[in-house]
């Protein structure tokens, strides 16, 4: 299956939900998705043990566009740490361990799919 095969939304709701499987076989706590905050979002809040995760997933059909985690660029980041920011402010959580992970998804066909866990990534 390719990318175009896909609509942009769907196949990032397809990544999502394999991402929070995976995590939750990694024993990760999730305790929030699609966390909105002005103009951006965090895909994934979860707990890695005491540690609190904001995960960022980038889904690809193909790698006819790049492999999905060098969509995460440096500017992304940025952002992904200005909402993790407000995320915290919000909720009042002060300044808890935390840290950066992204979710590199690679869809194979209609079953396969290969998952790059790229922890504390920036």
């Amino acid at each position: 299956m390719t990318e175009d095969e896909y609509s942009g939304h769907a196949l990032g709701k397809k990544g999502e939900e394999i991402a929070v499987d995976y995590l939750q076989k990694k024993k990760f706590r999730i305790v929030e998705r699609g966390y909105k905050f002005f103009r951006g979002e965090l895909d994934i809040i979860a707990y890695d043990g005491a540690t609190l995760v904001f995960v960022e997933v980038k889904t690809r059909a193909g790698t006819e566009f790049g492999l999905p985690e060098e969509a995460v660029t440096p500017a992304k980041q940025n952002q992904i740490k200005r909402i993790a920011q407000g995320y915290l402010m919000e909720r009042g959580l002060g300044d808890p361990d935390c840290r950066f992970d992204v979710l590199s998804i690679l869809i194979k066909g209609d079953d396969g799919q290969v998952i790059t866990h790229f922890e504390d990534a920036f």
